[in-house]
């Protein structure tokens, strides 16, 4: 296991360095609306973004909510995030830096408590999630977004995944999803799943993997592609593509 300190170091490091290309790749712009729509998002709800990176997730729910707060531990994100803001003339936002466990809000907090994209970076997603649980008032959503994979495929999709984002964990199985989902004891939980369609080239201008590690991960790519031992679909389309399958689960708080 990660000791929690370094990899609290690592994250601060590598989405300092990536929070404006993050914000800028257009595959994770997508399926905005599925997740609104399964939040159940609505203009008298308080929503709460945990780990919100450079605010787009958030930003978009402040369109329909009636306040948005962002958490998120790297300062440099909460910078872009309130550029986004500013661009977007949105009035109703909170920002707010620091850890997501503990999460620093009284119990009962939101209407809406979600995520995009950060489980895998998360050394106890289980126990972050109980955190949301917690600050999720009685009759509200929690909503999770995240890449989830077969079982087989987990360990080198995390290989991979490790040498582009050192701050990487795990990407979690269909079934590890279910055991971490369950103990929230959620009520009505709905799933959806699609896919982030990404060029390698692009995906790597946006990264910062150690000196010398760009070759391997276009090595892995391309030996992959007919095999699927990523589970991404690893593919010649013009230039190396792969599809990263997300997995959006959602739930309702009843006690």
């Amino acid at each position: 296991m990660r000791d929690e300190a370094i990899h609290k170091r690592l994250i601060m490091e590598q989405f300092s360095l990536q929070a404006i290309p993050f914000a800028e790749i257009p595959g994770h712009s997508q399926s905005m609306r599925m997740l609104v729509e399964m939040a159940g998002a609505s203009k008298t709800d308080e929503a709460l973004d945990v780990a919100c990176g450079p605010g787009i997730v958030a930003c978009e729910f402040a369109q329909h909510c009636c306040h948005v707060t962002g958490i998120d531990i790297t300062p440099r994100m909460i910078e872009q995030a309130r550029e986004r803001q500013k661009s977007m003339l949105l009035n109703n936002m909170t920002w707010r830096i620091g850890d997501v466990s503990p999460l620093s809000f009284p119990d009962a907090s939101f209407d809406i408590v979600l995520t995009r994209y950060s489980f895998h970076h998360f050394l106890a997603p289980g126990s972050v999630l109980a955190e949301m649980v917690r600050v999720c008032k009685k009759g509200g959503r929690v909503v999770v977004a995240d890449v989830v994979l077969p079982a087989g495929k987990t360990a080198a999709y995390d290989k991979l995944e490790t040498l582009r984002d050192p701050s990487h964990v795990h990407a979690l199985s269909f079934e590890e999803m279910a055991s971490v989902w369950e103990p929230a004891r959620l009520a009505n939980t709905q799933t959806a799943l699609y896919k982030v369609d990404l060029e390698v080239e692009e995906q790597l201008r946006a990264s910062f993997p150690k000196p010398g590690d760009e070759e391997k991960i276009r090595a892995i790519f391309k030996d992959d592609i007919g095999v699927d031992a990523l589970g991404v679909n690893a593919r010649w389309q013009d230039a190396v593509r792969y599809s990263v399958p997300i997995m959006i689960v959602a739930g309702e708080k009843l006690d």
